[in-house]
């Protein structure tokens, strides 16, 4: 290069506005870093102290009675200021002391402000305590990896999206040695407590830890964690004690943004179906509040597909005097047909085009697929038991596994007299596609889990639905409405009567949106009616006009896919996850500062406004019952589901069908606009927990 266009190119590179506008930091993330959430009125007390809730009952499981006994009998505990503190309970706030903190599972926007609120807490009692990150999760806690978290780490992260200022990781301390060697980290740092921040697993994991480090003083505390929304905890009363985990609000605010996108797009370019696939294994949550931030057209709960009842089909058998079983659950055949007839009508008012959701674990919610789920779990666990071999190991490519299959339909396997896959079973799942069968039969995740965000779920549905909309198109059923504003001008610029072909043409001549008839359903089909009608002779052409009409009534189903999962995860948090996130660092902190331990930090009164938010410990081992986990059973916390008795549910029902704008209505999309921390326009907490709060 040449010393003057070097010189020049130096000059552009050095310039005050090319250092901006390049930098790693912009200005959102300076505002965002230096934003201070709000707490929560106890934590301005000099000390609390918890207070004991024998009022919030819990059934709890006789397996984790036997196994947690030094937790068991937790209770709920409230947070109280402790303006009459002992001399004790003053020494136990002052104290010097270290805590360690880990993140478990997939991120989830928030929990950097978890350990904030966390350092902040420790460092206000006594600037010499120490807070101590494993890092990559639990390995880190197994593995002695850790990192001291200071001001500098924190200030770098405060109010930010992600694990990334620790790492996360999915090992489950799963087995004596590995509970061994997380003690002796803990004993080593000379750790006061432990803070597992995670899911339901994760959660669970902080029990058994507890149980485990209770003798060694060492506290342990778990905070709520998950995108899903599944972990949210009632009491044996109904009560709420806590509405939701954090991460939710802001995941979901990010994928309605991205889908809220889709509506304008879809509105504007009248062509696509947008199926979008949101985060939820098992509940369906995600999509529930996407739909109330979006308006989407079509929002399919998965939780309500499962209790599906076909009433007709049972009255049908009651007929004949026998029960029909197969009538409980929705089928993956009945659900194409549901689809198909949201698409269809919307067409029939003019709009071949929408957006619609579903959760990842919608074909979970199917009756048929979670039978043949149960039934491969159970193959491979007894597989990898009886032959002390891995299933996937020993049948690596798909035909293998599918002749294995096979042998235990003939009644081949290892339980001849009551094989566990039958040839119904069989015949089922061949009619399933290639890559399903691919799915259903990979490895399952750490924690037992059939890995749905793997399988292209809305390709297996949408398959099956434009294989019926074409034999509805072949029908003459699926054709889009011709707006008739528009039919009468287009008649008349070619000078030819619009009334006099109506009747004609036309099943529906008076409504807004004319079909055409169903017996039309070509150009040659459409020249046979005129002809029939004395409009035109056998030996004229068809009006190109007419032609024209009939050509644009002809529904052409395109689809565009989107998958909204790892994009929201790693959003940065809402002002609600801020000021949610903030306050659990600072409650956990204070439960082990009073003495707790086996406990989840909680906030009650999420779905309520900020001033009576309340935090308190939730005692994990009364959450715990036995689970399926890869063929055995497992102590884990109770995933939480959408409650179709809800407020939120209900009102969904209702307002569903305005939103499919099916009868030449107008769409009525929504726009929730960007993830924000701060304004007034930002709202205080999800749409679904400000329902339910009514």
């Amino acid at each position: 290069m040449e010393p003057q266009n070097r010189k020049a190119l130096e000059f552009l590179l050095n310039h005050p506005k090319t250092n901006h506008v390049t930098s790693d930091v912009n200005t959102e993330t300076i505002e965002r870093r230096s934003f201070s959430p709000k707490k929560i009125k106890i934590f301005s007390s000099k000390y609390t102290k918890l207070k004991d809730c024998p009022e919030y009952k819990f059934k709890h499981d006789r397996e984790a009675e036997k196994v947690l006994p030094d937790i068991i009998n937790n209770q709920v505990q409230r947070l109280v200021p402790g303006g009459d503190a002992t001399k004790k309970c003053k020494q136990a706030f002052l104290k010097r002391r270290n805590i360690g903190v880990l993140f478990s599972g997939g991120p989830a926007p928030g929990g950097h402000n978890v350990i904030s609120g966390l350092y902040d807490e420790i460092k206000k009692y006594n600037s010499e305590s120490r807070l101590f990150g494993f890092l990559m999760g639990s390995d880190g806690l197994i593995e002695s990896k850790y990192v001291e978290i200071t001001q500098s780490l924190v200030d770098a992260y405060r109010n930010m999206g992600g694990f990334s200022m620790i790492k996360t990781g999915r090992t489950k301390i799963d087995s004596d040695h590995k509970m061994e060697l997380s003690l002796q980290t803990c004993v080593a740092l000379e750790l006061d407590g432990l803070v597992v921040i995670g899911g339901d697993d994760s959660n669970t994991n902080a029990a058994f830890l507890a149980q485990r480090f209770k003798r060694a003083g060492i506290k342990v505390i778990g905070v709520p964690k998950t995108i899903d929304g599944d972990i949210q905890v009632q009491t044996d009363d109904k009560e709420i004690l806590l509405a939701i985990s954090f991460g939710f609000h802001s995941a979901a605010r990010a994928f309605s943004q991205n889908i809220s996108n889709l509506t304008s797009d879809t509105g504007s370019d009248v062509k696509y179906w947008h199926i979008c696939k949101v985060m939820g294994r098992v509940a369906s949550h995600l999509t529930l509040e996407c739909a109330f931030q979006t308006h989407a057209n079509l929002s399919l709960i998965g939780e309500e597909l499962a209790d599906y009842t076909d009433l007709k089909r049972i009255e049908k058998a009651k007929e004949n005097g026998m029960i029909d079983y197969t009538a409980y659950g929705m089928t993956l055949r009945h659900l194409s047909r549901l689809i198909c007839d949201v698409i269809v009508r919307r067409a029939a008012a003019g709009k071949n085009f929408g957006v619609m959701i579903l959760p990842e674990g919608i074909l979970e919610s199917l009756n048929e697929i979670q039978v043949l789920i149960i039934k491969l779990n159970k193959i491979i666990a007894d597989y990898n038991r009886i032959h002390d071999n891995d299933f996937h190991t020993s049948f690596p490519i798909l035909n293998d596994k599918l002749e294995h299959l096979r042998r235990l339909a003939r009644g081949m396997g290892d339980r001849d007299n009551f094989p566990i896959w039958n040839l119904r079973d069989d015949d089922l799942f061949n009619q399933l596609p290639i890559f399903f069968q691919e799915g259903l039969l990979t490895e399952r995740d750490t924690h037992g889990n059939f890995q749905f965000s793997q399988v292209k779920t809305e390709k297996i549905i949408m398959d099956m639905v434009k294989e019926y909309l074409n034999i509805l198109k072949e029908q003459g059923k699926y054709k889009i409405g011709i707006e008739r504003s528009y039919y009468k001008s287009i008649m008349k610029n070619a000078k030819l009567v619009p009334n006099k072909f109506v009747n004609a043409i036309f099943e529906n001549p008076d409504d807004k949106y004319l079909l055409i008839k169903e017996s039309i359903i070509s150009l040659k089909t459409l020249k046979q009616a005129l002809i029939s009608n004395d409009l035109i002779g056998p030996d004229d052409a068809l009006p190109e006009t007419v032609a024209r009409i009939f050509m644009k009534s002809d529904p052409k189903f395109k689809t565009q896919a989107h998958f909204y999962g790892y994009d929201g995860r790693g959003s940065d948090p809402t002002h609600f996850d801020c000021n949610y996130t903030y306050n659990l660092g600072l409650t956990a902190f204070h439960l082990i500062t009073n003495g707790a331990t086996g406990q989840m930090a909680g906030i009650k009164n999420l779905e309520k406004k900020f001033d009576t938010w309340e935090p308190i410990g939730i005692p994990i081992a009364k959450l715990m019952h036995l689970e399926e986990r890869k063929g055995n059973l497992e102590l884990v916390i109770e995933k939480s589901l959408v409650d179709l008795n809800s407020n939120t549910f209900r009102v969904f029902k209702e307002l569903r069908d305005e939103w499919l704008a099916a009868e030449s209505n107008q769409d009525r999309y929504r726009r929730p606009g960007p993830v924000r921390f701060t304004g007034t326009a930002e709202e205080d907490r999800p749409i679904t927990l400000t329902l339910n709060s009514i």
